[in-house]
């Protein structure tokens, strides 16, 4: 990652949690960890161990959110009311994805079963998405899901894990959709 990509990814995070201070902390000290990791040589990887160890105490001791930095996220994740948020680092979340509180996104047996969140995609509060599942672009899981079960694009899960398939919204002319 290079110091420009760094910089559109915070801008990008910034501006879809305006209004939430402790969500832009959380993830500007994510970017930041993740530009370190990304550094080679020694000065780089001894700086990198300083900046992850403040990041994993402020983020997991002190704010509650468990997002590691080996964790794939698009830019645009908007964190709403983040607090007990885990997040297993073999995830893989799309562009403008927005997460409340008490979710949890992980593994059923190994690192490898690990759930894909497409781009736009909602997560309710308390939603449990586990094991190796897709979530389609536009998805929304409602609060207090446990999904277990791929998706569709648009689709809508609720609890207890009930799928729905919805056509994709017809655009207007001239208006851009999300």
């Amino acid at each position: 990652m290079t110091v420009d990509e760094w910089r559109v990814l915070c801008r990008r995070d910034r501006a879809a949690n305006r209004g939430a201070p402790k969500s832009i902390l959380v993830l500007t000290a994510f970017r930041t960890a993740q530009l370190f990791r990304s550094r080679k040589g020694l000065l780089w990887r001894l700086s990198y161990l300083v900046v992850v160890t403040w990041y994993k105490l402020l983020t997991e001791w002190v704010l509650g959110v468990e997002i590691p930095v080996a964790t794939r996220i698009g830019a645009g994740l908007s964190l709403q009311h983040g607090i007990g948020v885990v997040i297993n680092p073999h995830v893989v979340i799309g562009e403008d994805v927005m997460i409340r509180q008490s979710v949890t996104l992980g593994n059923r047996r190994s690192t490898d079963d690990c759930p894909v969140i497409g781009r736009g995609v909602e997560l309710g509060a308390g939603a449990t998405v586990i094991g190796a599942v897709t979530v389609g672009d536009h998805a929304k899981i409602g609060a207090g899901a446990v999904v277990v079960k791929d998706v569709p694009a648009h689709g809508v899960a609720y609890s207890p894990t009930i799928i729905e398939s919805r056509p994709a919204p017809r655009q207007e002319p001239g208006r851009p959709g999300r």
